[in-house]
């Protein structure tokens, strides 16, 4: 994983990283997730990079905050791996194996380009997660396939609009 500041424009903090992963690849060198990802979408092993992910970023959570550094991390997470039927169970594991993390320090992103089948059912995914600790971003709105509605059904803190809207 490769860590990207989020960066607040008024004061110049740094108010969360972003966990951007990369494959390092031994012929190719740094090979980026839109080279990869697409691949193995959809695929159990799609999951187990998800876990491996978030599992990461709480350790580095964790190892940050033995150094007195409090910044939460923002990790993306892929349509499929939100819609598991025991999502939130793992991701309950998850911040079980790191309990000095404030699950607070970890936001959710999902793409907004990705495709949610049942929205009744990720709300109700995100809800139980909510429940955890954990907070969602939508990413990217205005890109895909989510409507204006989707904003009051889904339970997302923050929106990031795409830039195309500027």
């Amino acid at each position: 994983l490769q860590y990207q500041s989020k960066v607040n424009m008024f004061t110049g903090d740094v108010i969360c990283v972003e966990a951007l992963i990369r494959w390092q690849h031994p012929d190719r060198g740094l090979v980026q997730p839109l080279e990869f990802l697409p691949i193995i979408e959809g695929h159990a092993f799609s999951l187990e990079v998800g876990e491996w992910v978030i599992g990461t970023a709480l350790a580095q959570i964790n190892q940050w905050q033995s150094m007195a550094i409090n910044l939460p991390i923002s990790v993306n997470i892929s349509a499929y791996q939100l819609q598991q039927d025991n999502f939130h169970t793992r991701l309950a594991t998850l911040l079980a194996a790191h309990p000095e993390v404030d699950p607070y320090s970890l936001e959710l992103e999902i793409l907004e380009t990705s495709e949610l089948s049942d929205i009744n059912r990720v709300s109700a995914t995100m809800d139980a997660c909510h429940a955890l600790g954990v907070r969602f971003a939508l990413d990217d709105f205005g890109t895909g396939y989510s409507s204006l509605t989707h904003l009051r059904r889904l339970p997302a803190y923050l929106i990031k609009v795409d830039q195309s809207f500027e």
